[in-house]
């Protein structure tokens, strides 16, 4: 992706001080299949953000509404100077994996559903939500994942669909990027 894509971001940004601890945390939140992956890996390039991204945590097909508070105990730690920490997810055996670290750092993309919940609000300094249609969307995520994702679209657009109504994260979102 064109660095200058990202332009208005990093405006954005540089007005933005750090909400946890000296780290400024852009959470990059929106649908499946929506773009966030790739508009955050290009953020990441053109900035030299690091990224965490939240499908190494989230606990199976069915853990969403799990995963924030997870990820907003990995940020508290990084708010006080230190290293955050959280099982990863191994998909292939469905059970928690190896420790994930986080450290402070100057930039930290948050990719994934659930990125701007509120639990996780206080430690951003940018939402961004990033939106496509539902069939475009579905196409992407399925054309990725394949059959490993197809069983299971349906359950996890319920969730996506449940949290992002409880939530408001579109309205409470900073920017928002159509794909």
């Amino acid at each position: 992706m064109d660095a200058h894509r990202y332009d208005s971001v990093v405006a954005h940004l540089d007005a933005r001080l750090p909400a946890c601890g000296t780290t400024t945390v852009v959470a990059v939140d929106g649908p499946s299949g929506a773009g966030k992956t790739g508009f955050a890996g290009g953020l990441a390039d053109a900035t030299g953000a690091d990224v965490l991204h939240l499908e190494d945590l989230y606990p199976g097909w069915h853990g969403l509404a799990l995963t924030p508070p997870v990820v907003a105990d990995v940020l508290a730690s990084v708010a006080v100077g230190d290293t955050g920490s959280a099982r990863r997810w191994d998909w292939q055996r469905g059970v928690a994996g190896a420790e994930l670290r986080v450290r402070p750092s100057r930039l930290l993309v948050l990719d994934g559903v659930g990125s701007g919940a509120s639990v996780l609000r206080p430690f951003l300094s940018l939402l961004i939500w990033v939106e496509a249609p539902a069939d475009v969307r579905k196409q992407r995520a399925l054309a990725r994942d394949g059959d490993t994702y197809a069983p299971y679209w349906d359950v996890w657009a319920a969730q996506e669909a449940e949290h992002f109504a409880a939530e408001q994260t579109r309205h409470h979102a900073d920017l928002v990027v159509r794909t």
